[in-house]
């Protein structure tokens, strides 16, 4: 069984402690690829260590998180550039709009989000979509740039099920991670309406860990929760799960 865990920041510092554990806890059970999205330019240098580490199992993106959109956001745009025309990336991300903790850079989030989408495309990349609080104007951006060449992953769904079927409508799977477990969650209650092409599985490591860890800290191993969670909802083996899934990410990433 080879489980994929599609949005894992193992480069965090919340792993010094411990990474190399961390990373044969995931492995023993089964998850054998992890897909690792970008921060900012600051934490570059610690995902490169993280891929010479784990060649095998670990593929990086490259993007400019929405809540670390500044001032200086067009200095972090061309880092961003200059690393995809210099080496292999398997997506632009994480990349989107979060009005949770700050409204201030909404024009800036907008900008940066649809620049990294033009990106995307030169490279034939998927993008990878950070959304919290900002449904209308990820879509907003989405509906400018919808093309064939646009695709990739909602990471961490947690929209209705009218967001879910708009997201599918631009070419995203939805990335479902431990919000599914939680009680007051609500997409376990519409998620065995849509169909298992459009899933794949994903921590957010070290956040939203999934019951019964929620509040601690996160780490890939608990994909495992997210999938047996899924598993029950759709009536199906973990095995089938994790097969589908994983196809599903292959589709994604291309690889």
């Amino acid at each position: 069984m080879i489980i994929t865990d599609t949005h894992t920041h193992l480069y965090s510092e919340a792993f010094d402690e411990d990474r190399n554990e961390m990373m044969q806890r995931a492995i023993k059970n089964g998850v054998q690829r992890f897909f690792v999205p970008a921060i900012d330019s600051t934490y570059t240098e610690r995902m490169f260590q993280l891929e010479k580490d784990y060649p095998n199992e670990v593929f990086l993106m490259s993007g400019l998180h929405p809540t670390h959109v500044k001032e200086n956001y067009k200095e972090e745009i061309a880092h961003v550039e200059t690393l995809l025309a210099e080496r292999k990336f398997y997506a632009v991300g994480e990349i989107g709009i979060d009005l949770y903790w700050d409204k201030t850079f909404l024009k800036q989030q907008q900008e940066a989000f649809q620049y990294q989408i033009q990106l995307a495309k030169k490279y034939k990349l998927p993008i990878v979509i950070h959304c919290r609080d900002a449904f209308d104007e990820v879509f907003e951006v989405l509906e400018k740039e919808k093309s064939e060449s646009l695709f990739g992953i909602f990471h961490c769904f947690t929209g209705t099920k009218e967001h879910a079927e708009k997201a599918i409508g631009y070419n995203m799977k939805l990335g479902i991670g431990g919000v599914v477990t939680f009680k007051n969650g609500k997409i376990d209650k519409f998620l065995h309406e849509i169909p298992l092409k459009h899933i794949v599985l994903e921590t957010d490591a070290p956040y939203l860990a999934p019951t019964p860890y929620r509040g601690k800290r996160n780490e890939s191993s608990y994909v495992m929760n997210v999938l047996e969670k899924v598993a029950s909802i759709y009536e199906k083996s973990t095995a089938e799960i994790a097969e589908i899934t994983t196809k599903n990410s292959k589709a994604i990433f291309g690889v």
